[in-house]
């Protein structure tokens, strides 16, 4: 088996074949870096690799299965971590030349896990400045590409992380979503990503912190849906460093993993009522509605809208989160910066403390009306963004009938607005690749389930990628 087959194996056969001594970690990690070597130059997925502790972690991994110690469930498997998860003893720059030189002395809840699993990290991987941006470009490193075609944008802002696996550079990864950054970038990739119930993997020491964003998280990414379900489990579980977190036992995310969907309740919608899409995103997703009917579900329209619309309180509170986080920063070297940054903290600047009980009031009811819709449907899907990626800092003009909008710091939230409603309702969301657009360019199916209900979300999408196989799909830089 060469590097490129090895790299695009699910990450659970990878562990396996580590366990069953048919290749050691070390060889597994060798062939993760080859393949890097190979196309990180056309790609830019990684701000800082570790190949020295990488092969370090892979021959203590190989030395703990020849000692007869139980392996963790991803034992040997090499992982890309997005560079918003501290980790420690290993650079972390959070996007940002702020941090271009900082190596924390502590790991973050979500590293801590992963390390627990047994994986080896190769590296942090590239993405906007503290998340802020759906592309993935900063002044730290070079601007991100998507390898389906390089001259177009992979998502944000887990964009390095999508690149990395959709190329084959690792089967599996860590994003974390605030607003779309696990799923936008799985979609824009044709990989799978998923976006946990809001609480469930504790927000300790990454970006995604409890003081700063009240909607983001940390969430799996990979080429396989039920990598994505054991990643998961693993991150998942309260820590009091984090009183968000969800008190409690943890759902078994992989139990009925394989169970299938026959006989649930499903609406679909393609605007979510909220935006237009592209004529070549609606044909592939409406085309992927058909697999859950034939798989059982009772699948139906769904007519919803939201008022306010959801993407004003999403953005008061993710503005007013950048200046009680960075607006020192502003106030200290605005010209390190990135211009999207500082036009969110000045715009977060201009808010009253009654802009943001109003925002956190909105957030109240939509959470509340999705509660509702979700007593009678046990998902939702819908396209997980409006348009496929675009060439770099080039959004498309009108989405469907509609002008684009670009009035968020320069983010295109009409090209993006069906992922941000579900990190203010605090709801699971997986993305999952469910056809090609416009340049032969990945398009994303967004699967919506209900409170803590990560469990069915996973389980349909395992479903469906067996319903509809889309792993083989290789993209040219690859």
């Amino acid at each position: 088996m060469n590097d490129r087959e090895l790299m695009f194996l699910p990450a659970h056969e990878q562990k396996r074949l580590i366990v069953e001594k048919v290749i050691s970690s070390v060889e597994m990690v060798e062939a993760s870096y080859r393949r890097i070597a190979e196309l990180e130059p056309q790609l830019n997925a990684f701000i800082t690799l570790d190949e020295d502790g990488a092969m370090s972690a892979a021959r203590s991994a190989d030395a703990q299965l020849a000692q007869g110690k139980n392996p963790g469930v991803l034992h040997g498997v090499p992982i890309a971590v997005k560079d918003l998860e501290v980790t420690k003893g290993l650079r972390t720059t959070l996007g940002s030349t702020f941090f271009k030189n900082w190596i924390p002395d502590y790991d973050s809840v979500a590293v801590q896990r992963i390390r627990a699993t047994g994986a080896v990290i190769i590296g942090k991987t590239n993405t906007p400045e503290f998340g802020n941006r759906e592309e993935t470009f900063t002044d730290i490193a070079a601007t991100c590409n998507n390898p389906w075609d390089p001259t177009r944008m992979p998502g944000g802002s887990s964009g390095g992380t999508a690149s990395a696996i959709a190329a084959g550079m690792c089967s599996i990864g860590t994003g974390s979503d605030g607003g779309g950054s696990v799923r936008l970038p799985a979609s824009f990739c044709g990989i799978f990503g998923h976006k946990p119930t809001h609480g469930r993997i504790p927000r300790y020491g990454g970006q995604a912190k409890p003081a700063y964003n009240s909607a983001g998280t940390s969430g799996p990414m990979s080429n396989d849906v039920r990598d994505s379900a054991i990643l998961n489990q693993a991150l998942s579980g309260f820590d009091d460093r984090d009183p968000g977190s969800i008190k409690g036992a943890v759902p078994d995310y992989l139990i009925d993993l394989e169970n299938g969907i026959d006989g649930m309740r499903i609406g679909t919608t393609m605007t979510l009522g909220i935006s237009d899409v592209n004529d070549d995103v609606a044909t592939a997703v409406e085309d992927s509605w058909f697999a859950f009917s034939e798989l059982g579900a009772n699948v139906e329209n769904l007519a919803i809208a939201f008022d306010p619309m959801p993407r004003e309180a999403w953005w008061t509170l993710w503005t007013a989160g950048q200046v009680a986080m960075y607006g020192h920063l502003a106030d200290e070297r605005p010209e390190d910066l990135m211009p999207y940054t500082l036009e969110m903290i000045e715009h977060g600047r201009t808010l009253s403390g009654a802009d943001v009980s109003v925002a956190l009031r909105n957030v109240q009811n939509l959470q509340l009306q999705l509660h509702q819709v979700f007593q009678e449907y046990d998902l939702i899907l819908a396209p997980t963004n409006a348009a496929v990626a675009w060439p770099h800092l080039q959004p498309p003009e009108k989405i469907g009938s509609e002008i684009n909008q670009d009035d968020m710091a320069g983010i295109n939230y009409g090209a993006i607005p069906f992922t941000m409603v579900f990190n203010s309702s605090f709801n699971p969301a997986s993305s999952i690749p469910c056809g090609f657009g416009e340049g032969g360019m990945p398009v994303g199916l967004q699967i919506i389930g209900g409170y803590d209900d990560d469990a069915t979300v996973l389980r349909a999408s395992r479903a469906f990628e067996q319903a509809r196989p889309w792993s083989g799909d290789r993209p040219p830089v690859s």
